[in-house]
C-alpha cells in the first residue's frame, strides 16, 4: 500500500505547473520535496492530496484511484498540512488538536483526550494545551497545527489502510531548534508505519531526517532517490541556479551543504566527495 502519482500534469493560467511527474510515498517513509520557488511543490502537494485534479496522470492511495475516493476516505487516510494556518475563533489548542479527530473512527471520551495529548507532547506544544489558538505565536501556531494533522493519522485503521501526513513547508515560521524538533516529531511518526511528504527548502534538513528525496525544477522532477545520492554539488547548482558545494565537518557523519561564495575553509571542514 502506498500514495503513488503516475506522470501527473496540471496546468493553470495556461502554464504547466506540474509535468509528469511520477513518485511514491511508502508507509515509514520521509519523502521530501526541495525546490525553488515556483517549481510547483505546493500544486504537487496539492494533487496529491486530491485537492486539485490532474489535467492528467494517475494518483493511487492504498491502491485506488484517488479521484474515486469520498472525502470521509480520503480524511481518514491522510492528513494535510498547508503552508497557511487561518483560524480565527477563540480555541485552545487542545480543541484545534481534536478537530483532527473528527473524520477519524471514534473512540472513548478518555481514549480521544490520550491521543490529543499525545499528539500535543510530540509536537512539542503540550504546555500550550490550554492556550487560545489567536493568542499564540506564528510558529507556535505552526507546532499545534502539525499535531492537529498528525491526530488525524494517530491510529492504525480498521481496515489496514495505510495512512500518510501531507506536510507543505512546516518548518517556514519555525526557529532553528523548533525546525529539528518539528522533523524529528515527522520521523517518530514514520517510524510508526505512517508515509510522510514534506516540503522543504533547506537541503540540510533533506539530508537529516528524509528517507526519500525529489528535486523539483520547472514542475519536472530532475532527480529522486536517497538524500546523499540525490543532494549533490551539481544537482542543487543546476537546482537553484547557485553555486553550493558541500563540506563534512570533523565528526559528522553527513555533509553541510553551503553556497560557495560564503565558503570559508577551515582546518575542521573538507569537502565531502
Amino acid at each position: 500500500m502506498k500514495l503513488a502519482a503516475t506522470q501527473l500534469c496540471c496546468r493553470a493560467g495556461g502554464r504547466l505547473l506540474v509535468d509528469g511527474v511520477g513518485l511514491a510515498i511508502e508507509p515509514g517513509q520521509v519523502h521530501a520535496l526541495l525546490g525553488p520557488n515556483g517549481a510547483g511543490k505546493t500544486t504537487l502537494l496539492r494533487l496529491l492530496a486530491g485537492e486539485l485534479a490532474p489535467e492528467s496522470g494517475a494518483i493511487e492511495l492504498n491502491g485506488r484511484n484517488l479521484a474515486t475516493l469520498s472525502p470521509g476516505e480520503r480524511a481518514r487516510q491522510r492528513a494535510v498540512l498547508p503552508q497557511s494556518h487561518g483560524l480565527s475563533f477563540g480555541f485552545t489548542a487542545t480543541q484545534v488538536v481534536a478537530l483532527g479527530r473528527l473524520p477519524c473512527p471514534r473512540h472513548g471520551a478518555s481514549d480521544e483526550a490520550r491521543i490529543v495529548r499525545d499528539a500535543l507532547e510530540l509536537a512539542g506544544v503540550a504546555q500550550l494545551a490550554q492556550r487560545t489558538y489567536p493568542t499564540l505565536s506564528g510558529g507556535e501556531r505552526a507546532r499545534v497545527q502539525l499535531a492537529r494533522a498528525m491526530a488525524q493519522v494517530w491510529e492504525p485503521l480498521p481496515d489496514g489502510a495505510a495512512r500518510f501526513l501531507l506536510l507543505d513547508e512546516p518548518t517556514a515560521s519555525l526557529d532553528l531548534a523548533h525546525q529539528h524538533d518539528c522533523l524529528r516529531a515527522v520521523r517518530a511518526l514514520a517510524e510508526r508505519g505512517i508515509g510522510v511528504i514534506v516540503v522543504l527548502h533547506d537541503p540540510n534538513l533533506a539530508l537529516r531526517y528524509a528517507t526519500q528525496v525529489t528535486l523539483l525544477g520547472n514542475g519536472r522532477v530532475l532527480a529522486q532517490g536517497p538524500p546523499t545520492q540525490v543532494i549533490t554539488a551539481d544537482a542543487l547548482g543546476e537546482l537553484y541556479g547557485v553555486p553550493v558545494r558541500l563540506l563534512r565537518p570533523e565528526g559528522e557523519r553527513l555533509p553541510v551543504v553551503v553556497v560557495r561564495d560564503e565558503l570559508r575553509p577551515t582546518a575542521s571542514a573538507r569537502p565531502a566527495p
